[in-house]
This record gives structure tokens, C-alpha cells and sequence, in this order.
């Protein structure tokens, strides 16, 4: 099948409010499940993520499980999130697993030297899967592969995974209160290699991944161990020839790529307070997703015809300066920006379905496009938490392959599509299409040819606000929500919507 067919966004320079937008569905083409892990999370120690954010400890008078804020744990439920990756980040090369088990006042206190600050280790192992067990979520645990070994990786999977005989990992497992394993399944092996993680070579990165590849096994975890190595955080692609071309296909089941949305790397700019120009250059940069993601599944294509390892997408989303009255690293706010790169990413991977299995949205809580704030015992949703929520029909449905042509947005003779799409068939025979347009100042008329689709019943969600700036707030904690969508109608065989500006829609086709 032409990869066109997946993903074609064709961007003409049409800027006029009613400009024409296209897209057709392919449906008899559908051979695609959408991995429900493309709706993933990430947590690192950083900023207020994890202390003084997900984990309140014996801080504050609110309800809690085992130190996890309760506001918090219902709120992820409610996204139906399916993994968390964690501790790390870069955080991950400095973390040393053993530090953090055993009684809490026995533990040893560290400084995080990637972020700064003292941490106790009143959140590790224990408390993490645990966590991820009330969440239904799949752990996703980054290996220390920087200043760690081997051995204390090896000793890491043993301890959370090994359920046969006795040994002195599992005693210590069962004495600090856990007798059956958590069968941790997806295992990061370090964390960008290529910079905070080692500085290394990929000729140098190949050789050591497979040392650690090859001394963990699954320990009767029956879906066996997938072991995730380090790719390229930049259009790097020699990188990925060199993992695709060095690493045999027995040893590894999934690469990562990281991508941010940051329109400037020197000068950030705000969370909330931008113009238009950033605003531009922002969605510019979220839509190298797609190229990015096209050029490595290209590279790894050469290696690995039946796509057998995965595209894990670990990090991205929205970087900005750090705003200091959020008292913490990389704590920024949330805006209908962020949702507009939500949208328009989640798009991207949904029609990548094919290579892309995973994907770790940075991060879920007071760090970078997170999904939840919190201010002691305030907690807030995001514009981007309503993305995902809206999204999560998508989870595990059959990608409908479709071909899109877009009006453009314009700026300085620069262009970009302005509006992206995905669709999906889940098992009820129901059609859910996704819709993000990023043009601020314009609406769009698109029309769908539904193909073979035969259903005349539509509906549909839309997150969307005056203001690409707006957001929501501790003192405002509801400005921006989704609401009902009624600007689209069936007719003879087609749909025509009117996408307002600056919006996210999800449609749900139905007899």
C-alpha cells in the first residue's frame, strides 16, 4: 500500500476563510490497529512532577493512596492512560533503583543533579508500580545506563519480574512487601545516549545497548520483555541506520525518537504570553512530526520490512520558559496552543499507526505541556488533558487510512497545513474522525468523502476558545473545556463540517 495513503497532507496556498479542504477515507484499505500506547505518559523527576505534584506525600490535608494525590489518580483514570514512563528523562542516568526500596526512613536522600533539588526517595520503585496498577497503565521504566551498570539493570528487571524459586532479589522484594512480581513488560535501555545520557557515539551506544539487551531476560513474563533502545532527538538519521544496522532484530523490539515544539532553543518565550509569530513558528515545529517520523520509519524500512520493531515517540510537546511563580523546573502553563499541538501530534502517530506502537506525551503533571497542575490543594485540567480525553476513542481502533488536502497558513511567505486529521473504526462499527485546525484567524469547510462508509448519524466534541492564549487557571479552572460540536451534517454519502478557528474536534459517525 502507498504510504500516501496514510498520511498525505498536501498544503496549498489557499487563505481565504472558506477556503476548501478535502479529505477521503479509505476504509477498505484498513489493516492498522491504532496502538492504544500512542496515548501514553511520562513522569520524571523534574520540577514538581513527581514531589509536590503527583505525590503529596504527608503534605496537604487531601485524600491520598500510599502518598498519590486521589484528584490526580481520578483524573488519569479518566484518560484511560495506557503506560507511564518513568523515573526519566535525564533524571534516569543518574538514578540509582536500590537508593529508593525498603523502609522510607531508611531510604537514601540524593541530590538530582539533571534538575536540582534534595530528594528523600519516599517515591520509587514500589510506589511507582504500585501507582501504575491502580492506573490499569503499563509501567515503562528507563534503565540507568549512564552512571549505572549491567548488573544493577539486570538486578532492576529481576526484582519487579522474577516469580520462580527464591533468591536474595526476591526475598528483598517480599520483605519490603510485595510477594508477586508487577511483570514490568516495556524497559528503556538509557536515555538519550546522545547527549545527557553519555554523550556517546551510536557506533559506541550499539555495542553497550546489546550488552544490556542480551543479560535481560523476561522471567516469565509471557509477553516477554520489550527493550527499547535510544534514537534520535534531531534529524540525525545515521543514528537510526546505525541501531536498524548494528542491533540483530532479536535483541530489540522498539526505538525512540524525541521531538519538542520549540520555536527557539536560546529564548523559549512564555507559556501564555506570546504573539502571533511564535505562535506560528510553534505549529511549524510541531508539524516536523510528521517528517520526522516519515524519514526515520524510511531508515528503519531498509532493515525491517514487516515493521516488526516499533517507533516509540518517549518525548514530546510544547517547551517553554519556565514561568518561576509555578515553583518548579519547566513548570509552564497550558493554552489552546498546546491543545492545537496535541491534536495535530496525536493525528500524526494515529496515521503512522503502522511503525509508531508507543508514544509519552512530556510530562503529566507541572512539567512542560503537562495535563494536570496542581497549587497544594488546587488541581486544575489542561487544554491538553481535554485533547487526550477527547482522543481516546481512537485506543486500540482500526486506523482508517485517508488523503487530506489543506488550506495553508500563512505567515512571512512561510506555509503550513491548517488543518490534520486521523479517523478510526472501533469494534462497535462506529467512525471517529479527529480534527485540528491551527489557523487562528480563519475557519474551515471541509469535506469528507466517507468512501464505503455507510452511516448517517453524526456528533461531536470541540475544544476551542476566542484566544490561542487562553487557558485555564487555579482561579478559572473550567475557561477551557470541550463542549458540544454541532457544525457538521451527512449528506449523500459526504460530511461537510465548518471546523472553527483554532479548534479540536472529534466526530463520531454512527446508523
Amino acid at each position: 500500500m502507498m504510504r500516501a495513503l496514510f498520511f498525505t497532507l498536501l498544503a496549498f496556498v489557499l487563505v481565504t476563510s472558506y477556503s476548501q479542504n478535502q479529505i477521503k477515507l479509505y476504509p477498505e484499505q484498513s489493516q492498522t490497529q491504532i496502538s492504544k500506547h500512542i496515548y501514553g505518559h511520562f513522569a520524571e523527576h523534574l520540577g514538581r512532577c513527581i514531589y509536590d505534584g503527583m505525590y503529596a506525600g504527608d503534605s496537604y490535608d487531601i485524600p491520598k493512596t500510599d502518598g498519590v494525590r486521589n484528584d490526580v489518580i481520578d483524573a488519569l483514570k479518566k484518560l484511560q492512560i495506557p503506560n507511564l514512563r518513568w523515573p526519566g528523562g535525564c533524571f534516569a542516568d543518574t538514578y540509582h533503583w536500590k537508593d529508593a526500596i525498603g523502609p522510607k526512613d531508611q531510604r537514601k536522600p540524593i541530590e538530582n543533579t539533571s534538575w536540582g533539588g534534595r530528594e528523600d526517595n519516599s517515591f520509587g520503585t514500589h510506589e511507582f508500580l504500585n501507582l501504575c496498577e491502580l492506573l490499569d497503565a503499563e509501567p515503562y521504566l528507563a534503565v540507568n545506563m549512564n552512571t549505572g551498570s549491567v548488573q544493577e539493570a539486570v538486578e532492576w528487571e529481576q526484582y519487579v519480574n522474577n516469580a520462580n524459586g527464591s533468591s536474595y532479589l526476591t526475598d528483598l522484594r517480599e520483605a519490603n512487601g510485595r510477594e508477586k512480581p508487577w511483570n514490568v513488560k516495556y524497559w528503556g535501555i538509557g536515555n538519550e545516549s546522545w547527549d545527557c545520557g553519555g554523550d556517546m557515539t551510536a557506533d559506541y551506544y550499539s555495542n553497550l545497548y546489546k550488552r544490556y539487551a542480551v543479560a535481560m531476560t523476561n522471567y516469565g513474563n509471557t509477553d516477554g520483555l520489550f527493550r527499547i533502545a535510544v534514537g534520535p532527538g534531531q534529524p540525525d538519521y545515521e543514528w537510526t541506520e546505525t541501531i536498524m544496522k548494528q542491533v540483530p532484530a532479536r535483541r530489540i523490539e522498539g526505538l525512540s525518537i524525541h521531538h519538542y515544539s520549540v520555536f527557539n532553543w536560546s529564548n523559549k518565550g512564555s507559556s501564555y504570553a506570546f504573539s502571533e509569530e511564535e505562535y506560528f513558528k510553534t505549529m511549524k515545529r510541531a508539524w516536523f512530526m510528521e517528517e520526522f517520523i516519515t524519514k526515520n520509519s524510511v531508515v528503519m524500512d531498509k532493515y525491517d520490512e514487516e515493521k516488526r520493531v516499533k517507533l516509540i515517540v518517549d518525548e514530546w510537546g510544547g517547551w517553554y520558559n519556565t514561568m518561576p511563580e509555578g515553583n518548579g523546573a519547566l513548570y509552564q502553563q497550558n493554552t489552546i496552543r498546546d491543545a492545537m499541538i496535541a491534536g495535530m501530534t496525536l493525528n500524526i502517530f494515529n496515521n503512522h499507526a503502522d511503525r509508531v506502537h508507543m508514544a509519552n506525551l512530556a510530562q503529566t503533571v507541572n512539567v512542560l505541556q503537562a495535563v494536570i497542575l496542581t497549587n497544594e490543594e488546587k488541581m486544575i485540567l489542561t487544554p491538553t488533558y481535554h485533547v487526550m480525553e477527547m482522543y481516546k476513542v481512537h485506543q486500540d481502533a482500526q486506523l482508517v487510512p485517508l488523503e487530506i488536502e489543506s488550506a495553508s497558513y500563512t505567515m512571512n511567505g512561510e506555509s503550513i497545513p491548517s488543518v490534520s486529521s486521523s479517523a478510526s473504526l472501533d469494534t462497535e462499527g462506529k467512525l471517529h474522525i479527529s480534527l485540528t485546525n491551527i489557523d487562528h484567524l480563519n475557519e474551515q469547510e471541509i469535506t469528507v468523502d466517507l468512501g464505503s462508509i455507510q452511516l448517517n448519524k453524526v456528533t461531536g466534541r470541540i475544544l476551542t476558545s476566542a484566544r490561542v492564549q487562553d487557558r485555564n487557571t487555579f482561579d478559572q479552572p473550567e475557561e477551557v473545556t470541550p463542549e458540544t460540536f454541532r457544525g457538521a451534517k451527512i449528506t449523500k454519502g459526504s460530511l461537510k463540517v465548518t471546523l472553527p478557528k483554532n479548534s479540536v474536534v472529534i466526530l463520531e459517525l454512527s446508523k
